[in-house]
């Protein structure tokens, strides 16, 4: 996939992290489609989104056919639910043949049952934490000031 072509998106789960990726792949020219059981969480959009929303429950193959997601180029699973992720990218690779799936894990140690999968997958909770971790080394070097380290 050529880092500037038009992309082909299918997004499942429209609250804070969906749609700030919607809103950005939007922005950035791609043609999207949203999904998300939820009709109010489609307010999380902005008025520049320029892709479609569908109401309804990705884990139904009716809802991912509407969404044309044997067309996608990506599709990214964004639910709050580790295993609702991973069955929409599990059906998206072997049913949609979408040649890549993203799913958002929000526990760690269930990442490596994604990979076993072959599913790329976004933590937020250790990206954060690896980034605090790197922050508070990265200033290791600071003089003390005289506090106790909470010993």
């Amino acid at each position: 996939m050529a880092r500037n072509s038009q992309l082909y998106v299918v997004i499942v789960g429209c609250g804070s992290f969906g749609s700030y990726l919607a809103n950005r792949l939007s922005r950035d020219g791609h043609g999207m489609v949203v999904i998300d059981s939820r009709s109010g969480a489609f307010e999380n959009l902005t008025s520049a989104f320029s892709g479609f929303r569908i109401e309804g429950d990705a884990t139904e193959l009716d809802v991912l056919v509407r969404a044309k997601t044997d067309r996608a180029d990506v599709l990214i699973a964004a639910s709050d639910d580790d295993n609702i992720n991973l069955m929409i990218c599990q059906i998206a690779k072997k049913r949609f043949n979408v040649p890549r799936v993203i799913a958002r894990v929000l526990k760690p140690e269930r990442e490596s049952i994604y990979q076993d999968f072959e599913i790329d997958t976004i933590c937020p909770t250790a990206l954060f934490g690896d980034l605090v971790g790197d922050l508070i080394h990265a200033g290791a070097d600071i003089p003390d000031d005289g506090k106790d380290g909470g010993a």
